[in-house]
């Protein structure tokens, strides 16, 4: 029962944020750049429910953003999919208590992305390859991500520490003995 309560945490968080993507950050576009705010939400997901519900959540909602947004159907999945992974082990090897290295993850995770996106679209659609406005698209979006996680983060951890407990049932006692 637990665990549905958290996957319907999940789905509720994805549509909050889907509407936010769409609505909410059409309006505040610094230079017609938005946030990836679905990179943000894997990421912790990754972080704080595990590999498995990081990847699974990453691919689905990745596959629905492609269905309802997306140019190419898939690979949003697979990026997102990747990053959720990538959370896993970015648990287990740094902190998620401090500030400075979920900003590292934010983007490392943003950068990651973006450049999966534009080496796809430049193999699939064969668009001229243009350096410089992609590495400014980069910094904006990256820098607005990390932004937006310094923003909400106390809300971000709070949430995050609650799934943590929902998919991964740490026992403290267990895990030293």
């Amino acid at each position: 029962m637990r665990k549905f309560k958290g996957i319907c945490i999940i789905i509720l968080l994805f549509y909050i944020i889907y509407f936010l993507q769409i609505n909410f950050f059409s309006w505040f576009t610094i230079r017609g750049i938005m946030p990836n705010i679905f990179v943000i939400l894997i990421l912790f997901l990754g972080l704080f429910a595990g590999k498995k519900i990081g990847g699974i959540f990453g691919l689905i909602f990745g596959i629905i953003l492609d269905i309802l947004i997306g140019k190419s159907f898939g690979f949003n999945g697979i990026f997102l999919a990747i990053i959720g992974l990538l959370g896993e082990y970015f648990d287990k090897n740094f902190s998620k208590d401090n500030r400075v290295t979920i900003i590292l993850m934010t983007v490392g995770s943003t950068i990651l992305f973006e450049i999966g996106m534009y080496v796809v679209n430049i193999l699939k659609f064969h668009i001229e390859i243009e350096i410089l406005p992609f590495i400014l698209t980069l910094l904006v979006e990256t820098i607005y991500n990390v932004f937006l996680v310094i923003i909400f983060y106390p809300g971000i951890k709070k949430l995050g520490y609650y799934l943590e407990n929902i998919f991964k049932n740490k026992k403290l006692i267990t895990r030293y003995f």
